[in-house]
């Protein structure tokens, strides 16, 4: 059985998405889920679905191996990055070369970078007045949503979307697809 380790920063949406998909398969699971908010939604969410969870900090992420021992001891197939924030450190995308994958609410190279996460994105989306929008599920690299696109999926913007309007397609397009892409890349 592959085993997932899911990374997030708040509400857990997508991981709960997981969560629930891999829920009776027999090929894969959602065996823990890792936070840097300790007030993370996800953290009520992975409760609720009886999956470990824990928090950390920056030190424990950044500064010393301690949450790379916790992968170690894990032995993840794939590391998922479900709304996590924070860039990924380099021993640990060492460690685990090409299983460290992201999801990220844009049609990269369009809107990524240092900040443009969630609202950022679709605020920026609608500023300026792009005609389709969508999510990219890639690897993760060294630096922010630059590794090798694997799966794209697109949407329209409507000139009357509001940033809520396009974060609820993208939101749809989420929980459509990456399930089916994490399962996918397990499979290979």
């Amino acid at each position: 059985m592959k085993r997932i380790v899911i990374f997030a920063s708040g509400s857990g949406t997508n991981a709960e998405n997981l969560i629930t998909f891999f829920r009776n398969s027999n090929r894969a699971s959602v065996i823990q889920i890792l936070t840097n908010n300790p007030f993370a939604k996800v953290l009520d969410r992975a409760k609720t679905l009886k999956v470990s969870a824990l928090s950390f900090n920056r030190i424990a992420f950044t500064k010393t191996d301690d949450v790379l021992n916790i992968l170690k001891a894990s032995q993840p197939d794939l590391i998922v990055l479900a709304g996590f924030l924070w860039k990924f450190p380099e021993p640990i995308l060492r460690a685990f070369p090409n299983k460290v994958i992201n999801i990220h609410p844009a049609l990269l190279p369009k809107y990524g970078g240092k900040g443009m996460y969630g609202m950022h994105v679709h605020e920026a989306i609608v500023a300026n007045k792009e005609l389709e929008t969508g999510i990219t599920i890639h690897y993760v690299n060294e630096h922010y949503d630059e590794g090798a696109i694997i799966f794209q999926a697109k949407c329209d913007v409507n000139t009357s979307d509001t940033p809520e309007d396009v974060a609820a397609k993208i939101h749809e397009l989420e929980m459509a697809h990456f399930p089916k892409v994490v399962e996918g890349l397990l499979k290979g």
